[in-house]
């Protein structure tokens, strides 16, 4: 594992940041991480693309009024994908404005990602959010390579704590994001009407099943979508699953 360190981003914020090689890495990256374990987890996918003005808006409000209040309220740590752009800049900026000091943890892969005085050296990198509070730079040069990485991390750090997730809009990647993180047993709930993969998935629990890669998601039974102007059923459904206790899995060992 590479040496981790603390990254000031300006204004008075810092990230501390480690870079696992392996699975085996991941107890001494959250010692140093000072992350701590098990609490519940919030794992957010997707992505914010060809949102209307309108839908940006809902799409804001959820961070702002749903997410980070309730990962306050429920001591819960936030996971998504770290990086400057889309759900991920609304997560830390929701983060920010509402003054919450919850745990949000970027995992990304260390090609793709720059330190704010570095230069992006192409048109697939992305900065680094500065609200974030902790990253896990994990291995890979392309985009996907962390999918695997933030469903597993999320399962470790929740230990016997329950977990889920949200997708909200997203693309090709979501798709896998989805399936990984299913395939930890980790109940989905998929933003209906932000568009994309949350769509479509939304559509498959109505039957109309427009992807193949919605079967196994769907036959998984953990799937379940609420439309994006309902915030409130969206609150009650995570707070229903954050609050109930999971049965210990054996192989949790980490």
């Amino acid at each position: 594992m590479e040496t981790g360190f603390t990254l000031d981003f300006g204004q008075s914020r810092t990230a501390r940041i480690v870079q696992p090689q392996t699975e085996a890495d991941l107890p001494a990256a959250f010692a140093f991480l000072e992350l701590p374990r098990p609490l519940p987890v919030l794992v957010l996918i997707g992505g914010a693309s060809r949102l209307s003005q309108s839908d940006q808006r809902l799409v804001r409000s959820l961070f702002i009024q749903v997410l980070a209040p309730l990962a306050q309220t429920l001591n819960a740590i936030v996971i998504d994908g770290g990086t400057d752009v889309g759900i991920m800049q609304m997560m830390g900026r929701a983060r920010h404005k509402s003054r919450t000091t919850f745990a949000l943890l970027g995992i990304a892969p260390v090609g793709c990602v720059a330190l704010p005085d570095q230069a992006l050296l192409n048109d697939d990198m992305a900065y680094l959010e500065p609200h974030h509070t902790h990253f896990l730079l994990i291995p890979g040069n392309q985009w996907g390579d962390e999918a695997s990485w933030i469903a597993r991390v999320a399962s470790v750090l929740a230990q016997e704590q329950p977990s889920v997730t949200i997708l909200i809009n997203g693309g090709e990647i979501s798709w896998l994001d989805a399936q990984e993180n299913v395939d930890e047993g980790r109940p989905l709930i998929t933003i209906a009407g932000s568009g994309r993969t949350a769509d479509a998935l939304a559509a498959a629990l109505d039957g109309k099943v427009t992807d193949p890669r919605a079967q196994p998601i769907l036959a998984s039974g953990l799937l379940q979508a609420i439309a994006l102007e309902h915030c409130d059923r969206l609150t009650q459904a995570i707070q229903q699953i954050l609050t109930t206790p999971t049965a210990p899995d054996p192989l949790e060992t980490l």
